[in-house]
Formats: structure tokens, C-alpha cells, sequence
């Protein structure tokens, strides 16, 4: 099974500020955005990853770049880098971009995205459907699975730095939900999802974790891993070593 680390980007200057940043340039992290980014990247930095892919905003590529940093002088770091593929960018919001969300909650927009997302297509020009954010994240990721089997093995992790709604969208997409119910998905700044993905259904190992450790991501000494079934334990199994 492919694992993916799903990583949302340290808190922003939009965030702080309560503004709908979306594709808007020049959104950095804040100060606790950067402190975020790098505890993140101390947690993780012994999970083995084949790859780091970014969404090519600012946010995400500074928080890329503090996990790689985590990783001075190893192959990942000095070879590959993050590579950026758009496909998991942020969605695009239209005339939404760069509002503040409390004078957005007013919109009769609003409550559709909160309860029916699905029908929500963002107004103005390049204004995106979320149903198309969705899309073309799993398929990022789905391809992503591919070319890293292909050049790592089956039981390789790589790391995707992206965002709020795309994660949630992504989520929902592996727990077989539908997109209408991926508000009931919390996705913090800066937290870990981690999703297998195996030839029957994808697996969600950990959702919005922002703290503790990491050891059940990491492979076993022997070297063996104890399955090669992507089956569910029958009565939720004995849980990570």
C-alpha cells in the first residue's frame, strides 16, 4: 500500500487575520505558522519519504521547505527537493479571494457551501466548482500513487503539502463520502492526515493530528512489514506498535 502524508500548511497571515486567502500571492506564514512548520518537520523527519509534492502557493512551499530543512543532507533533500504540482492547489475561491470570512458568512452562497458544497461553483471569473477541486486532487494523488510505486515499491510514503478544503475533499474522497458531507471534516494548519492506499480502498490511518508520536508511521527494524493484505483487522486489530 502507498501511504500519503497529507500536510496542511502552517497558520497564515490570512488565517490570523480571518481572510479567504485562496490563490491571492504574497499569503505567507505567520510567526506561529513558521514555529507549526518546523515542530511538524522535527515530528516527521525520521518517516521514511520517497517524495515531497507542494501546492505552489507561498504557504505550502514554506512549509515544504521546513520539512526538507528537517532533512539536510539526505537524498530527498539534495536531489528532488518538493516538487510543486498545481492539481493540488488551493481551490479557487473568484470574487470570494481575499474577503474577510465574517462579511462571506452573510453571503446566500454560505449556506450552500456549508450543506450542499457539491452544487457550489465559486463566483466570477475562474471562480471553481469544489466538486472540481475534489477531482483533481484525487486524481493528483492517484497518479502520485503510481509513479511512486513504480519507482519505490509498494509499501513507499511520500508527503503532499496542501490545504484545508483540498484535504478534506481528499478525505472524504478515501472514507467514501460524499463531497456534501466533507464540512464535517476538521483539517488544522500545519496538521497530519495519513491515508494507505491499496488495491481494494484506500485506509485512513490518522486525521487532523497535530501533536505525539509519529513511531507507527515508521518501517519495523526487520524490515518486514506484517502484512501484505490491505484486509481490515476484524475487531479494529492491536493498533501500532
Amino acid at each position: 500500500m502507498t501511504t500519503v502524508l497529507f500536510v496542511r500548511h502552517g497558520r497564515t497571515t490570512a488565517n490570523s487575520s480571518g481572510i479567504l486567502a485562496g490563490w491571492a500571492p504574497g499569503v505567507l506564514l505567520d510567526d506561529r505558522g513558521e514555529e507549526q512548520a518546523a515542530a511538524l518537520a522535527a515530528r516527521i523527519a525520521e518517516v521514511p519519504l520517497a517524495a515531497v509534492v507542494t501546492s505552489p502557493l507561498e504557504r505550502c512551499r514554506q512549509t515544504s521547505e521546513a520539512i526538507l530543512a528537517a532533512r539536510l543532507g539526505t537524498k530527498l533533500a539534495l536531489d528532488a527537493g518538493a516538487q510543486v504540482d498545481e492539481r493540488v492547489g488551493e481551490c479557487r475561491y473568484g470574487d470570494w479571494t481575499g474577503r474577510e470570512l465574517k462579511e462571506l458568512a452573510g453571503e446566500s452562497l454560505w449556506k450552500t457551501v456549508q450543506n450542499h458544497p457539491s452544487a457550489v461553483t465559486f463566483p466570477g471569473p475562474g471562480g471553481e466548482a469544489l466538486r472540481t477541486t475534489q477531482a483533481r486532487a484525487v486524481d493528483a494523488v492517484r497518479e502520485w500513487n503510481e509513479r511512486i510505486t513504480a519507482e519505490h515499491g509498494p509499501d513507499a510514503m511520500y508527503l503532499v503539502c496542501s490545504h484545508g478544503d483540498v484535504i478534506k475533499a481528499l478525505v472524504a474522497d478515501a472514507l467514501g463520502m460524499h463531497l456534501d458531507l466533507f464540512q464535517r471534516i476538521q483539517v488544522d494548519p500545519c496538521s497530519l492526515t495519513v491515508v494507505s492506499y491499496g488495491g481494494q480502498r484506500p485506509s485512513v490511518g490518522r486525521l487532523n493530528d497535530t501533536g505525539g508520536s509519529v513511531a507507527g508511521l515508521l518501517p519495523p527494524p526487520d524490515g518486514r512489514h506484517a502484512s501484505a493484505s490491505d484486509d481490515a483487522v476484524v475487531g479494529g486489530g492491536a493498533g501500532a506498535p
